[in-house]
C-alpha cells in the first residue's frame, strides 16, 4: 500500500468571502456560471492574488475541483486545469434556507436555531446538511481518493503521485478535522484563509498533516 498525498487549496478572495455569507449551493452556482452579475466568483483582488501565485503550486495528473464558481475560477486562475482535466471534488456544505446570507444576518433573524447549529454537530435547523453529514461525506471521499499507486507506480517526486484538491473553505476544515480523528467540535478552530494550502498525506485511512508548506517551493 503506497502513501497517498493531498494537497487542498482554498479559493481565492471572493465577495461572499469577504462579507462572510454562506455560500451559494453548488446547483446554484452551476446555473449562474454564465451571469455576469453573480457575486460567488473571484472578486478582482481575489484574481490578481491568485495569478501572482500562479507558479506556486505542484503539478498533478489529478485534480479535484468543487463545483463552486469561486473554486473553479480560483483553479483556472492558478493554471491548475493546464496539466489536467478537473474533476468533481467535493460540494460545500449545503446550508438550506441560510445560503447567500450572513452569520449576523441570520443570527437577527434566528437566533436559537444559530445556538443550536453551533452547539450540536448533528442539528440542522437551515433544511441543509450538519456538521456531522459534512464531516462524514468529506471524510469518505478523503478515503477514498486513489493512491500513488494508481498512477503506475508513482514516485515521491512524480505529479502522478499527488492529489491536488480546490476546495470550499468548509470542506478543508471538514477534511483536515477528519484527518486528525479531531472530534467535531475542532472543525470550528480551524481557520482557512483564501488561497491557503493544507498538505495531507495517509494510507489505509490513516492520515498525517503536514504544517508549514512554504508555497513557494513548487515541491
Amino acid at each position: 500500500m503506497t502513501t497517498t498525498r493531498v494537497l487542498l487549496i482554498a479559493p481565492a478572495l471572493s465577495t461572499a468571502l469577504r462579507e462572510a455569507r454562506f455560500g451559494e449551493a453548488a446547483e446554484a452556482q452551476a446555473a449562474d456560471h454564465a451571469d455576469p452579475d453573480a457575486d460567488d466568483g473571484l472578486d478582482p483582488v481575489g484574481l490578481r492574488q491568485a495569478e501572482a501565485v500562479r507558479e506556486s503550486f505542484p503539478r498533478t495528473s489529478r485534480l479535484y475541483v468543487s463545483p463552486t464558481r469561486r473554486c473553479r475560477t480560483t483553479a483556472r486562475a492558478l493554471g491548475l486545469d493546464a496539466a489536467a482535466v478537473p474533476l468533481t471534488g467535493p460540494a460545500p456544505w449545503a446550508m438550506g434556507r441560510w445560503q447567500g446570507r450572513t452569520l449576523d444576518e441570520v443570527a437577527a433573524a434566528e437566533p436559537e436555531s444559530v445556538a443550536a447549529w453551533l452547539a450540536d454537530p448533528a442539528a440542522a435547523p437551515h433544511g441543509g446538511e450538519s456538521l456531522l453529514a459534512l464531516l462524514t461525506r468529506v471524510g469518505e471521499w478523503l478515503d477514498a481518493l486513489p493512491d500513488a499507486s494508481a498512477g503506475g507506480g508513482a514516485g515521491q517526486d512524480d505529479p502522478r503521485g499527488r492529489v491536488l484538491a480546490v476546495a470550499e473553505p468548509d470542506v478543508v476544515r471538514a477534511a483536515t478535522a477528519h484527518a486528525l480523528g479531531a472530534p467535531p467540535e475542532a472543525f470550528w478552530r480551524i481557520d482557512v484563509r483564501p488561497l491557503s494550502a493544507v498538505e495531507l498525506s495517509g494510507r489505509g485511512g490513516r492520515w498525517n498533516l503536514l504544517a508549514g508548506r512554504p508555497p513557494h517551493t513548487g515541491s
